[in-house]
């Protein structure tokens, strides 16, 4: 429904008219990404390549009132935040499903790509300048007041030229200012900071006290990763990684890595989190390595082959703000949308 304020509201989903999507102008593609409770398909919506993110509601009560209060979360923070290395929102319905649509990446996830290079690993240059993408994401949300939760590489998404890495997946996000209320059951075991565990067995449901400094640790276990290019805690399951991190303090080796590198990481995943950098800190200290393992290039003068009273355009501003977005989590290149056969989509009301 609309109101005078220009707001949607239903129940605990509250939207600006201008993000509220019309199921009719959808059309749908084929999946490429599926997780515990919603699934992403490539699709278009007034005539622009999207991702479109299906979540199901549930099927008892309190999966309903659990799924709708975190799909209203995940859209009010995704409406909220715009930066260039967070996935761009195009807008959101609740009726007749829950959608969320946002720009398409075709680049993948960094977990998809970093697995078609093993035993490969990136270039060093490369891995810190995906991390300093990861970092500035994160210091965006933070300086918002919104923890991401669930920071791992399966949630961060690759341009198609494979040289931007962008934040997504906003549904564990809280606003810092609820954490008192937040619940252990959160991010994925082997990229969580400790303080998110239980003291005991990480029971379901305990009530954790913690702050923004938990999304610092998991970019610790992201940016070992990204060096390495190996599963942290390799040989582990996410449980066995979990108790191992939380009561034994055991973390990955940083024994071959760069002193100044070593230094980020292992300051990244301390245990007390208070003593872990904020992600200004850590953007700082990753230029500053980079400048060491990747020196500027000198600037050579473009020659001009014209009359000294020629007028050269402005500077461009750059574009690497408006390359298409990344996309997906399926185990198979995504076919852009211009070269699906004619009658690929089928329109999202007629399923729904």
């Amino acid at each position: 429904m609309g109101s005078a304020n220009g707001f949607y509201s239903c129940d605990e989903f509250n939207l600006e008219a201008k993000w509220l999507i019309d199921p009719k102008l959808l059309f749908v593609g084929p999946k490429i990404g599926e997780g515990a409770h919603a699934k992403v398909y490539e699709g278009k919506y007034r005539n622009q390549n999207v991702a479109i993110k299906i979540v199901h509601r549930g099927d008892t009560h309190e999966e309903i009132a659990k799924r709708e209060a975190r799909f209203g979360r995940e859209v009010a923070m995704l409406s909220r935040v715009q930066h260039k290395n967070l996935v761009k929102f195009i807008g959101a319905c609740k009726e007749p499903v829950m959608v969320i649509v946002t720009e398409l990446l075709l680049g993948g996830t960094l977990r998809k790509y970093l697995l078609s290079m093993r035993p490969r690993c990136l270039d060093t240059g490369v891995a810190i300048r995906f991390a300093l993408d990861i970092a500035r994401a994160m210091e965006c949300l933070h300086s918002h007041g919104i923890i991401h939760r669930d920071l791992k590489p399966e949630n961060l998404l690759l341009t198609g030229d494979h040289k931007t890495i962008k934040l997504a997946d906003f549904g564990l996000a809280r606003e810092e200012s609820l954490t008192e209320m937040m619940t252990a059951e959160t991010g994925t075991y082997r990229w969580m900071a400790p303080e998110l565990y239980s003291t005991v067995t990480l029971r379901h449901g305990e009530k954790k006290h913690y702050n923004h400094k938990v999304d610092a640790y998991s970019f610790a276990i992201v940016l070992w990763e990204l060096v390495h290019n190996k599963l942290p805690f390799e040989g582990m399951s996410n449980l066995q990684a979990a108790y191992a991190a939380a009561f034994k303090n055991v973390r990955p080796s940083a024994d071959d890595l760069p002193e100044d590198l070593a230094v980020i990481v292992t300051s990244c995943w301390r245990e007390d989190p208070n003593a872990r950098p904020n992600f200004t800190q850590i953007i700082q200290m990753l230029l500053h390595f980079l400048s060491s393992v990747s020196p500027p290039e000198p600037v050579i003068p473009a020659r001009i082959f014209t009359s000294e009273n020629h007028v050269l355009p402005p500077e461009s501003p750059g574009t690497s703000a408006l390359m298409i977005k990344h996309d997906d989590s399926s185990e198979t290149p995504i076919t852009p949308m211009e070269n699906q056969p004619r009658g690929f989509f089928f329109c999202f009301n007629q399923c729904y």
